[in-house]
């Protein structure tokens, strides 16, 4: 039987972490929880379009690039 202790990711160094290191399961359960919260917010942003939340793409960054001074490009 494996210790919890065995499952937390092993970072290995030089002075700073570049990676880690992660048990298989622990890695696959990791995915699992980041699928379902994805499933989750499409879900919601469907939800927000069939209420007529929102606005067109367009719209949106024109008024984001007006707000933030970026011109368009030509």
């Amino acid at each position: 039987m494996s210790d919890e202790k065995d499952k937390l990711p092993v970072i290995p160094t030089n002075g700073e972490a570049e990676f880690a290191v992660q048990d298989t399961e622990s890695y696959q359960d990791l995915l699992a929880k980041d699928r379902v919260e994805t499933i989750e917010e499409i879900k919601r942003g469907l939800e927000s379009v069939k209420r007529q939340r929102g606005k067109p793409a367009t719209a949106f960054f024109r008024e984001f690039f007006a707000e933030k001074g970026i011109t368009e490009r030509e």
